[in-house]
């Protein structure tokens, strides 16, 4: 929470050809905001169903997903259930580090955009991140549209994790 996860992908959509973007947050976006047994497997379905919807329809050559995904269980749920016979899929984390992820929320809890309790929550989760089986982008010190570029590069490199 907090790294710039939306920011980047809104401009590496820009920089991709016919893509598409799904930000998991969307489909919790709810009131009041429950995190329930029943809910949390509404979310995830919702969110294969999409996935799988965008990787059949023969209009886009470019999915990006986001989702704060700090454990590999949650990673590897989301992909049980997509048909990704046909595509590679590219898992990249945007990492932080702790005095940048403290300065970041606290504009937005400043703003009135977070809640005071993120910060916490999140510098407990930076830690996490470590474990998952992704290619990590550390962007303590660039813009969202500097880490969309990077990511790009690494795609067109060939150099991020595929499935």
């Amino acid at each position: 929470m907090g790294v710039g996860k939306t920011a980047t992908c809104q401009y590496l959509k820009r920089l991709l050809d016919r893509c598409v973007f799904l930000d998991g947050d969307w489909c919790w976006d709810m009131s009041p905001f429950q995190v329930t047994r029943e809910t949390k497997k509404m979310v995830m379905e919702n969110i294969r169903f999409l996935l799988n919807n965008f990787i059949r329809c023969s209009e886009y050559e470019n999915i990006i997903f986001c989702w704060v995904m700090h454990e590999q269980k949650i990673m590897d749920d989301i992909l049980s259930g997509l048909d990704t016979s046909e595509c590679a899929v590219h898992r990249v984390s945007l990492i932080c580090s702790e005095n940048a992820l403290r300065e970041r929320l606290g504009k937005d809890v400043e703003a009135g955009i977070r809640g005071e309790d993120v910060v916490a929550r999140s510098l407990d989760r930076i830690i996490l991140y470590e474990n998952l089986d992704t290619v990590k982008v550390d962007v303590s010190y660039i813009s969202a549209e500097e880490a969309a570029a990077v990511i790009k590069e690494m795609f067109s490199a060939g150099l991020a994790v595929q499935n």
